[in-house]
């Protein structure tokens, strides 16, 4: 979880709450430079003791409807837009063999012995919906929810994840999120038609009007680019609303083929939206957090999400192109693991397998020196060349010293007799022979 807290909880901001100052300039500056040019107007118009009292008027509406865009846009990013709690462990095992569905994906990660559906099947309005399970959060996901990357909670009914707020678009803001895109047009056409029409009012050429008046030019100018970007969003989300659509939903097409089990009628659909009770808080951000929950979750390894992660589940990331963190990295560590762990371990395969095709021996080397046992070629191959180069060096030394070569042969083998011995032994019998008299005169 991402989100920054302020006053105990009560103020929810997304992890990307820094956005939210860059709205309030674009929305304030303008209207600060809107409300001055009203005043001058007051101004020269008391000078020429003209009625002013229409355009005190003009300034009253612009400032409240200033203060009630400032305030939309504050409740739209402060709020909790329906945060769902996540687990610290899976639904355990008496929960999932009841399951019933057609699923055949199934979750085993963090727990080996027993196996998760990767979906399950729930009737809304008379139709099957799906609800899928989250690896992150560990449950699954309630009809229209989703999980989203950049602040890593699973959210009811989740639109989208607005930069320009610092929030993700839920069930609990999602009115006050169409109040400040519906406000915000309404200011760019009030400003808009204001100052076009002061200048209309003025004398001569309307060009020359606009160079005498140069702010009024710039605020004609920026409204009327304003006023498409949240203008079409305006329409875009009346008619979501008006369908019971979501934009995740409409993105995806999931209405395309198949009746939406949501879709009420319009005016039912309005009335769900902006008159209905806002369902409270799943969390109570403002309580303690027990020692113990918080070492289950440090103990929790999440990388075994990107060994079970199909494709669809992958593209099930919303607003996966906005990666930027406070630490530089891409994204956070658990979806870094989840998208790259399986591509680094084919990039280290495919070097090694690499290294390998171009050095078979290189690949023996190293078996041999992991397995000794191991016969390769190489080792056949030293231990064949070492025979040769001793058997070698053996004839020249024999060739050398046929003498040398017997009493080596000899000493090998004590049978052997060499001619070295035999004419010792000769010598020997002569020498005795000689010394004792009566051999010598049998000799005789």
């Amino acid at each position: 979880m991402f989100q920054r807290f302020l006053c105990g909880g009560r103020l929810i901001f997304g992890p990307d709450v820094a956005s939210l100052f860059l709205s309030t300039f674009l929305i304030a500056g303008p209207t600060i430079a809107f409300c001055v040019r009203v005043l001058l107007v007051i101004k020269q118009r008391i000078k020429e003791n003209k009625d002013a009292i229409p355009w005190y008027s003009v300034l009253t509406v612009g400032i409240v409807l200033t203060v009630l865009d400032m305030l939309f846009l504050f409740l739209t990013s402060s709020r909790d837009p329906g945060i769902i709690s996540r687990n610290t462990t899976p639904p355990e095992c008496d929960e999932t063999v009841e399951i019933n569905t057609p699923s055949i994906e199934w979750v085993n990660g963090r727990t080996p012995h027993m196996k998760l559906p990767r979906t399950k099947d729930v009737v809304v309005n008379g139709h099957t919906v799906k609800m899928k399970y989250c690896d992150t959060c560990l449950l699954y996901r309630p009809p229209r929810a989703s999980h989203c990357s950049i602040c890593n909670n699973c959210v009811q009914r989740f639109d989208h994840h607005c930069p320009w707020v610092g929030q993700c678009i839920g069930i609990r803001n999602y009115r006050f999120f169409y109040m400040f895109v519906s406000t915000s047009t309404i200011l760019c056409i009030y400003v808009f038609v204001v100052l076009w029409v002061n200048i209309l009012r003025q004398k001569g050429s309307k060009w020359k009007a606009m160079l005498r008046d140069v702010l009024s030019a710039v605020l004609i100018v920026y409204c009327f680019i304003a006023f498409w970007f949240v203008g079409g969003l305006t329409v875009f989300h009346f008619y979501l609303i008006s369908t019971n659509q979501t934009t995740y939903e409409n993105f995806r097409y999931r209405y395309a083929r198949k009746e939406n089990p949501y879709n009420r009628g319009m005016i039912k659909n309005l009335k769900e939206v902006f008159f209905s009770k806002v369902p409270p808080s799943m969390i109570d951000f403002s309580a303690y957090v027990l020692e113990e929950q918080i070492m289950v979750m440090e103990a929790t390894d999440p990388t075994f999400i990107g060994s079970i992660a199909s494709s669809m589940e992958k593209n099930d990331i919303e607003m996966g192109d906005q990666f930027v963190l406070d630490n530089g990295a891409s994204l956070p560590e658990i979806f870094q693991n989840r998208e790259f762990e399986g591509i680094e371990d084919n990039m280290k395969q495919r070097k090694e397998n690499e290294r390998y095709d171009s050095s078979p021996f290189l690949f023996l080397a190293e078996q041999e020196l992991k397995d000794p046992e191991i016969i390769s070629p190489i080792k056949v191959g030293r231990n064949a060349e070492g025979n040769n180069m001793k058997q070698q060096a053996e004839n020249e030394r024999s060739d050398f010293s046929p003498v040398l070569f017997s009493a080596e042969q000899e000493l090998k083998d004590s049978v052997i007799i060499s001619p070295i011995k035999v004419g010792g032994n000769a010598e020997e019998k002569h020498d005795e022979a000689t010394s004792d008299p009566t051999i010598a005169s049998v000799q005789t």
